[in-house]
């Protein structure tokens, strides 16, 4: 027996897969410890499978502890150790804007101040030592950080480390017993400023993350549950211990779960390139999904802060079925970023919330039934939906209905241009692809949303309210490491890359206890001279020359022209570890609505198990064995 917990900003979500069976569950997410939220989520599941925990065989999780952490600003108190000179390599940043034309937007400050800045007296260059730092020199600064005092974390950033850590590892074992994140474990490539920012999360989010998990592995050992396995922002699953060590490595576990599930179901539903739309209580999450696989980048930014990680394409928004809809000081209407959350909730949930949510906006419109509870059994009270929409009507001049349909336009609007963040901005036509729409709140406005985009298929997985934790339950253990190389001319030969490979490949299989793990390799290549380089997916032995022709035909893809005569230079290698995870059936009950084989055609609403369908005249389809419905203009 398998299972998958998933917490979101509303519910957290529980999937158990056995016997051909997936049994789901919801419970209301506990923002305070959301532990809580994840073991009454357990306990559901079990109820409703009439099975017992000691049963479970493996238990896989996603998380948002990190996510709010960093978005919240909420961090242990973290000390950064640079190379002298180089103590405010955060602060300082690439010296561009925030935003081109907002003179006053500011980035988001340094998560360690100014007085927690150390420098060491040491100097590392791509060769060897300079100025090489010595037992004392590590020692003193020990002391200087003892005296500081009340430090939970630090993060060790040196120049060069990634190609010489001697000086990271000498810093380490001078510290006291404090949480340590070096920067050639955490990145293992170049560039100092998003390593050491890199860096800087890591340390500031692990003692955070550090204690939920061990306190949810303490719950669950005493629920008779193993310890779960925690996802990383690369969609693969890593042991509780490696995760509390590196926080910044789930930064976007609970989005990855999502895009591993709406990945599984794609390839499955026979749609195997999908735009992928999680739209849960809080934000909405969207993906590209090609040939089966989810979209991956080499690195990403999340709340202002880069993280030169291997992470899934996924791109936020703040438009879930929670988020609240508000008159601007123009007179405009507009929905989000800000969230009713789980707690109070959307005005219809009756449990003291009273703005209007893109949620009530779809109860006054009959898209729900306020008859029918959502799941997680909650009741729907249409008289405060109307009530708080209302209020909001009389505030824009509008009727009602209007008000309420607005409210949906405006959030669809901004779950569009999130779609065209991750197609048409990167050369994707989404035309070409089916919409899959998942989350609580995604089938309710897939149609829409496919009409602006001219997308002629919808795919709806029957479990799409829980799919990021059945994503969860399907998902690979996986362990990235990445090292900037820098070869090129004579310097570029099979044998070079393929030791580079050999050494990383080992120590990845090593950290996930597998020694016939899967592996993957990407290697990143620039003409010399280029400031940035092209991801490049090739075997774990390739010829240069391999190398060279896919690099110039995506560049040729990319930028419109290749250089044969010019110098090719490998920066850098990341080798993935992988085990494959569970291969779930997806057969859908016998008694399931609709049932396999069933039409639907528009104008119709679909109640499926955690989420409910809107089809608009001019959409039909029919539910395929697995309980997926797919949906064609």
């Amino acid at each position: 027996m398998l299972l998958g917990v998933d917490v979101g900003g509303t519910f957290t979500d529980a999937v158990l897969a056995f016997d051909g069976r997936v049994v789901t569950a919801k419970a209301p997410s506990t923002p305070r410890d959301q532990s809580r939220g994840v073991m009454a989520a357990v306990a559901a599941a079990l109820e409703r499978a009439g099975r017992s925990a000691d049963e479970v065989r493996t238990f896989a999780h996603g998380m948002t502890v990190a996510t709010n952490a960093l978005l919240e600003g909420h961090s242990a108190r973290t000390a950064l150790i640079a190379t002298e000179g180089f103590t405010d390599l955060v602060a300082l940043g690439r010296q561009d804007r925030a935003q081109l034309y907002r003179l006053c937007a500011q980035r988001p400050a340094p998560l360690v101040p100014a007085e927690l800045r150390f420098g060491a007296p040491e100097r590392m260059t791509p060769e060897g030592a300079l100025r090489p730092l010595t037992p004392a020199a590590a020692g003193s600064l020990a002391g200087r950080l003892a005296a500081a005092g009340g430090i939970e974390a630090v993060a060790v950033v040196l120049l060069h480390s990634y190609r010489h850590p001697e000086h990271e590892l000498m810093v380490r074992d001078a510290l006291p017993d404090v949480h340590v994140s070096l920067s050639h474990e955490v990145v293992g490539t170049f560039r100092e400023f998003e390593r050491a920012a890199t860096t800087e999360v890591d340390a500031a989010l692990s003692p955070l993350l550090g204690r939920y998990l061990r306190r949810l592995t303490e719950q669950a050992r005493k629920g008779g549950l193993p310890e779960p396995a925690v996802m990383q922002s690369n969609g693969g699953l890593i042991d509780a211990a490696a995760a509390a060590g590196h926080a910044a490595w789930t930064v976007l576990s609970g989005p990855a779960a999502g895009a591993a599930g709406a990945a599984y179901i794609a390839r499955a539903a026979g749609t195997p390139d999908a735009l992928c739309l999680d739209m849960g209580g809080t934000s909405c999450d969207v993906c590209v999904v090609e040939a089966g696989e989810v979209h991956e980048q080499s690195a990403g930014e999340v709340a202002g802060r880069p993280l030169a990680l291997p992470m899934l394409a996924v791109h936020t928004v703040g438009a879930g079925g929670g988020s609240i809809a508000w008159r601007d000081p123009g007179g405009a209407l507009r929905v989000g970023p800000r969230s009713a959350g789980a707690d109070p909730g959307p005005a219809c949930y009756a449990r003291g919330g009273s703005e209007p949510t893109v949620t009530d906006a779809n109860l006054v419109l009959g898209h729900l039934d306020a008859a029918a509870p959502l799941a997680g059994g909650v009741e729907l009270d249409a008289a405060a939906a109307e009530d708080a929409v209302g209020r909001l009507a009389r505030q824009l001049g509008l009727r009602l209905r209007e008000c309420a349909d607005g409210i949906r336009r405006v959030a669809n609007a901004e779950m569009v241009r999130a779609l065209r963040v991750v197609t048409v901005q990167r050369g994707v036509d989404p035309r070409r692809y089916a919409l899959l729409a998942f989350g609580g709140a995604g089938p309710l406005h897939a149609a829409a949303i496919a009409d602006e985009l001219g997308i002629d298929t919808i795919v709806v997985p029957r479990a799409s309210g829980v799919l990021a934790a059945l994503g969860l339950v399907v998902s690979p253990r996986r362990r990235d490491l990445q090292r900037s190389v820098f070869l090129s001319g004579g310097e570029l030969t099979a044998s070079a890359v393929e030791a580079h490979v050999e050494q990383l490949a080992s120590q990845a299989r090593g950290a996930l206890h597998e020694p016939e793990a899967e592996l993957r390799a990407v290697y990143e290549l620039r003409y010399q001279g280029q400031a940035f380089e092209l991801p490049i997916s090739a075997s774990t032995a390739p010829e240069p020359a391999q190398l060279r022709e896919a690099f110039e035909s995506e560049h040729q893809e990319r930028y419109g022209y290749r250089d044969p005569e010019q110098v090719l230079e490998l920066v850098s290698i990341r080798v993935s570890a992988s085990v494959p995870g569970a291969d779930v059936a997806l057969a859908a009950p016998a008694d399931a609505e609709p049932s396999p084989g069933t039409a639907v055609a528009g104008p119709c609403v679909v109640r499926l198990p955690e989420s409910t369908l809107l089809v608009p005249d001019g959409w039909s389809g029919e539910a395929q064995d697995s309980g997926t419905i797919v949906l064609a203009r």
